[in-house]
């Protein structure tokens, strides 16, 4: 007998991991099909108990610098090679997020997805970030030239970087490691890191 509590548990563990039914049904001592039942019954409820606690990204940002990023989440969909889902920048199929740090690695926000195929200013303007994110500094990579995001300085055709531009580039990327160790923590729910029959 899988309890209410387990039950909750047995859905994380589905989220966090991205195991087949059938392995999560053997660890938990009960059948596929009854896994498959509570994963139906309580996703929403589970979704909607988390969504309580998710802070509004402007006011978990007062007084910080934001650093943004992009990250593809794949899937499985081979269908859409050469559509919408199709990365060319990541050479596969999935889902471009945006994601907001701060300077340490703390997780801000995540944005709701667009298609792979989209480039991060697209998806950045597309999400609710830049309202959120409207009176605040914000750092990104050279993805962000032209959206009031802080960049690296790109190199002009035919001409090398100044010293100057070199040591500004490096010490944006520098900052904006952090992001990506964010991303990286986000992506250890194995839902957003494996491929996925959305």
């Amino acid at each position: 007998m899988l309890g209410p509590y387990k039950s909750v548990v047995l859905v994380l563990f589905l989220l966090r991991q991205n195991p087949v039914q059938e392995a999560a049904a053997e660890l938990f001592g009960i059948s596929q099909a009854r896994v498959s039942r509570r994963w139906s019954m309580l996703l929403t409820v589970v979704e909607k108990v988390l969504n309580r606690h998710v802070p509004d990204p402007a006011e978990a940002s007062a007084g910080r610098i934001v650093l943004i990023d992009g990250t593809l989440v794949p899937t499985w969909d081979r269908a859409s090679e050469g559509t919408s889902m199709f990365s060319g920048k990541h050479r596969d199929t999935g889902l471009n997020l945006q994601v907001a740090a701060t300077l340490v690695g703390d997780l801000l926000a995540v944005s709701a997805p667009v298609p792979g195929s989209r480039h991060d200013t697209f998806a950045w303007r597309q999400s609710h970030f830049p309202g959120a994110f409207a009176d605040r500094d914000k750092l990104g990579d050279l993805g962000y030239v032209g959206t009031g995001i802080r960049t690296g300085r790109r190199k002009l055709p035919g001409r090398e970087r100044t010293a100057g531009d070199k040591i500004a580039n490096q010490s944006i990327n520098t900052l904006c490691a952090a992001v990506e160790r964010a991303i990286a923590h986000l992506k250890d729910w194995k839902v957003l890191a494996t491929k996925k029959g959305w």
